[in-house]
């Protein structure tokens, strides 16, 4: 099977901009005590994710970096709500886009790389396809006009990685306590084929996901349908 990078339609002619972030986070973690970094991922999102149930809802209310055993206490009482498949890091994020939209808007919307909104109408369409993994998940965007699109953000697994080949030889292991890796998103990307999903259509990478991917019968779907706001790239697989 074939897979494709989802970016945005930069020659797309429409004007629209989301400004929003989601309900709740974890926080990023403060001076590791084994790799001493200090840094937070926030690219791996759930919007289905309810943290209503959780004592201390203000703990998850604030961006901000914390000793790792904060993080680790937060990070354990959201594991229980999390869907299958799910990983989180410091920084990730759950619950409905919240904010502000104006101008027009496609049948896809990317307001940073890693999210991924879609028309209602849009989504319909592609479930009626069959394909698999479709989890549109309600947004809390005020709209500035009187007339304005239904836009459901794709809940995006993190399932696959990149191939070795394609990453630096001389890389460090991931710290053995935060996670971090410390590589860079490389300019030209290689997928493992033996990482790569079956039964999801839409996905992004577990090591780097901010890279959002789709499969050949996601792409070619889109294509047919004349559903627009996103580019596809195809990447090659070892």
């Amino acid at each position: 099977m074939k897979y494709f990078r989802i970016d945005e339609d930069k020659s797309s002619h429409y004007t629209g901009d989301v400004d929003g972030a989601h309900k709740w986070g974890l926080p990023g973690i403060f001076c590791c005590p084994v790799c001493q970094a200090t840094w937070s991922g926030g690219s791996k999102t759930y919007p289905s994710v309810d943290l209503t149930p959780v004592a201390l809802l203000a703990d998850f209310e604030e961006s901000r970096a914390e000793p790792i055993e904060e993080y680790e206490r937060l990070s354990e009482m959201v594991r229980p709500l999390l869907p299958s498949g799910a990983i989180v890091e410091p920084g990730s994020s759950f619950g409905p886009l919240v904010g502000t939209a104006r101008g027009s808007f496609g049948s896809f919307v990317t307001p940073v790389p890693w999210w991924l909104l879609v028309r209602r109408e849009a989504l319909e369409k592609l479930q009626a396809e069959g394909l698999r993994g479709l989890k549109g998940c309600p947004t809390q965007l005020r709209f500035r006009q009187r007339v304005s699109p239904e836009l459901l953000e794709l809940e995006l697994l993190p399932v696959g990685r990149l191939h070795p080949d394609c990453l630096p030889p001389e890389r460090k292991p991931p710290c053995a306590r935060c996670g971090r890796r410390g590589i860079r998103l490389p300019e030209t990307l290689l997928l493992d084929a033996a990482t790569l999903p079956r039964d999801l259509d839409v996905f992004r990478l577990e090591d780097f996901s901010t890279v959002i991917l789709c499969s050949e019968r996601f792409a070619d779907a889109c294509l047919r349908l004349e559903l627009d706001g996103v580019s596809f790239h195809p990447l090659p697989a070892k």
